[in-house]
């Protein structure tokens, strides 16, 4: 039966996927949040979702069926009181999604602190590339399929499985309702310091997770991991696969001599799958890449045929993405918000550019963030870049809650700290060099930056071009 549905907060990543795939499943959608920016904007318009700006109660006048509400959606919210006072139906976004979508499927669900997106976009590559034709909602936007939600006929369906809290009315995490048949546990440390006091509350609802797995259904976890050990410890009763570890999946170099940076064999208690011959850097991908394998495996997919599809692996928008390049001076757009995310990003970058000079560029604007809870551990995860620029906004829902300078302070002279954009730009303007990468790093829009600083970057050399032919 096809309604009409109308989406609280539906330009999140999550809630925007969600909004895809109810277009596709034939519903009519339609959707309303606060500040829109893309990439979802423009996936949705292109969608022909019709996207309404604010939280106005006149948007009963809509009439939806029911109302599919977003974890950005607080009381107080004058469309959500409204929906409350007069008792109209409502429900969560990933209750809806479990109920309507991943009900009857073979659900393979990505969970983890660090990686979530990149390894749900190699996993639903890994079986695409295998002919399973996977549906997939994914919090962000796979280059190789260019979407980060699609539903198909399959049944197979890969979803980012994330612990943030379901909705205003309902605090398990998110990834409660998806019932996974395959969990992959990548990661887990300290995050969401909005909602969770410490990481033993996190590892409850990974404890949580893995009730849900059916004892014929498979666990991928990292064996480096002490809390995924502690949680496994707790209660398991499916089979579980570990990666990192010797006995579990492992990357090793393909060759005697040889480094794992772009080429590193695949084994699997100790037998060689293959080898992977890729354009992606970091350890934090290696370890990505086998869960990834590990869990395609679960559904059929040898690990041989995974390890060669992932040589045409894309990677994900926002990750290391490369936005220009302008007189020599490259500039890239990256997701990382938490510390030890950072860490990895510039260390991959790092071993792409050997020596040159890594200008880091960063917006604090997690909750976890703003919170300030992570903010000593800031300067260690910036000590490999040679320069690094904070941006920490004084005021707006993108507030820091202390000090960006004091906290950056331990990295001496290296470190500036602004709470505007444009003063931000033109000194990162002025340190870049010829050769410089300048990386940005952020989980939101960062006020355009990127564009800001390749427009100056242009109006610099354009300058210095008429200068030498006046």
């Amino acid at each position: 039966m096809h309604i009409h549905i109308h989406i609280l907060g539906i330009c999140g990543t999550f809630m925007g996927g969600l909004a895809v795939l109810a277009r596709e499943a034939g519903h009519k959608v339609t959707g309303c949040d606060a500040g829109v920016y893309p990439p979802m904007s423009t996936q949705l318009e292109a969608q022909g979702i019709e996207l309404i700006e604010g939280y106005g109660p006149e948007q009963l006048s809509l009439e939806p069926d029911l109302f599919v509400i977003g974890n950005v959606v607080t009381r107080d919210n004058p469309l959500m009181e409204e929906i409350l006072n007069r008792g109209l139906p409502y429900v969560s976004g990933p209750q809806w999604l479990g109920e309507h979508v991943l009900n009857g499927k073979w659900v393979l669900a990505v969970a983890g602190t660090h990686g979530k997106t990149t390894t749900s976009s190699m996993l639903a590559w890994l079986l695409e590339d295998a002919g399973l034709n996977p549906g997939f909602l994914i919090g962000g936007v796979p280059l190789n399929f260019g979407i980060s939600a699609r539903l198909t006929d399959s049944s197979f369906f890969v979803i980012e499985a994330d612990e943030y809290d379901t909705a205003f009315f309902d605090k398990r995490s998110k990834f409660v309702h998806y019932r996974p048949r395959t969990a992959v546990l990548n990661n887990l440390e300290f995050d969401h310091a909005d909602i969770f006091p410490d990481l033993a509350a996190i590892e409850t609802q990974f404890h949580h997770l893995v009730r849900t797995v059916p004892g014929v259904g498979r666990i991928v976890t990292n064996g480096r991991e002490a809390a995924l050990e502690r949680v496994l410890t707790r209660g398991c009763w499916s089979g579980v696969e570990r990666f990192g570890v010797e006995g579990g999946w492992q990357a090793l170099p393909a060759t005697d001599g040889a480094t794992v940076d772009e080429q590193f064999a695949v084994y699997w208690e100790g037998a060689r799958q293959g080898v992977v011959d890729w354009q992606v850097q970091g350890e934090h991908n290696r370890m990505n890449a086998l869960a990834a394998i590990a869990a395609a495996r679960s559904v059929g997919v040898p690990a041989a045929q995974s390890v060669k599809s992932l040589s045409s692996f894309r990677n994900v928008k926002r990750r290391m993405e490369v936005k220009g390049s302008v007189d020599g001076v490259t500039v890239y757009d990256d997701f990382a918000h938490h510390p030890t995310a950072i860490d990895t990003t510039i260390a991959g970058l790092r071993t792409r550019v050997g020596a040159s000079r890594i200008l880091a560029v960063l917006e604090p604007r997690s909750n976890t963030m703003k919170l300030g809870t992570m903010k000593a551990q800031l300067p260690s995860s910036l000590a490999d870049a040679d320069l690094v620029f904070g941006y920490g906004a004084r005021e707006g829902r993108d507030k820091l809650g202390w000090d960006l300078a004091d906290a950056l302070s331990p990295l001496g002279a290296k470190a500036q700290a602004f709470n505007e954009i444009d003063p931000l730009v033109k000194a990162v303007t002025a340190a870049a060099r010829p050769g410089d990468h300048v990386l940005v790093m952020s989980n939101g829009g960062f006020g355009g930056v990127h564009q800001k600083l390749l427009d100056a970057l242009s109006a610099r050399c354009a300058a210095s071009t008429n200068k030498g032919t006046a």
